[in-house]
């Protein structure tokens, strides 16, 4: 069995994750089985950035394999901002109704032509010892005039999706988990778990930690 931490303290990112992550041999944990692990800051000025630095922290506090995500929304009309700071973009980290009505404030009087936005998710694997793969995942779409549905987070409320003529807050959960970004960058990870998870079979390295079991690395996916 291989061990994987998904270093994320959003419970909805890690129920989203394991939910698109559905691999045979991975025994998937969350950040909450380890209460007195420091908090990793996010300074990177990239989501790439933030993923991978997470990724590797989580692993060697660990000893662990750590999967780590970084996402959110970029908006044309704000230069593809906010970017890394989609989370706290109204100033407290993670008030999704604050977020969204900023957004909101920043387009008005914006048409819809002028309202492109994009979702953007990077997933970064790695080892105590090194960083094993980093894939990127994108969600094109445009920002309604108003927040519609209850469903998801973030910014969901606020984000139309091409070719469906409402937000993903009204999505039925099973098309967001296939065509999010989040989705889109999984289906490029999975493979290089498949892999290790395959290894790990074969050699039992992945009952114990990491840190102590033979090294089992994987091609970057990309």
């Amino acid at each position: 069995m291989l061990h994987v931490v998904i270093a994320t303290n959003n419970r909805h990112k890690f129920l989203e994750l394991t939910a698109l992550l559905r691999v045979r041999g991975i025994r998937w944990h969350s950040l909450a089985e380890f209460p007195s692990l420091p908090g990793v800051r996010e300074d990177g000025k990239t989501f790439a950035a933030n993923a991978v630095k997470k990724a590797r922290a989580v692993a060697r506090a660990t000893g662990w394999f750590a999967l780590a995500d970084d996402s959110g929304i970029e908006v044309q009309a704000l230069g593809w901002g906010p970017g890394v700071q989609s989370a706290r973009f109204a100033g407290r980290h993670g008030d999704d109704q604050a977020n969204n009505a900023k957004l909101l404030r920043a387009l008005n009087h914006l048409p819809i032509a002028r309202r492109r936005a994009r979702y953007r998710c990077v997933l970064a694997l790695a080892n105590p010892r090194r960083l094993l793969a980093a894939v990127t995942g994108t969600w094109d779409g445009r920002i309604a005039f108003a927040p519609e549905g209850s469903g998801g987070f973030g910014y969901d409320p606020l984000f139309l999706v091409p070719g469906f003529g409402q937000t993903v807050g009204r999505l039925p959960a099973s098309v967001k988990r296939r065509l999010s970004h989040r989705a889109r960058a999984t289906r490029r990870m999975k493979p290089v778990l498949q892999r290790l998870a395959r290894a790990s079979g074969r050699t039992g390295s992945g009952a114990g930690r990491a840190g102590r079991a033979r090294a089992v690395s994987a091609r970057p996916a990309g």
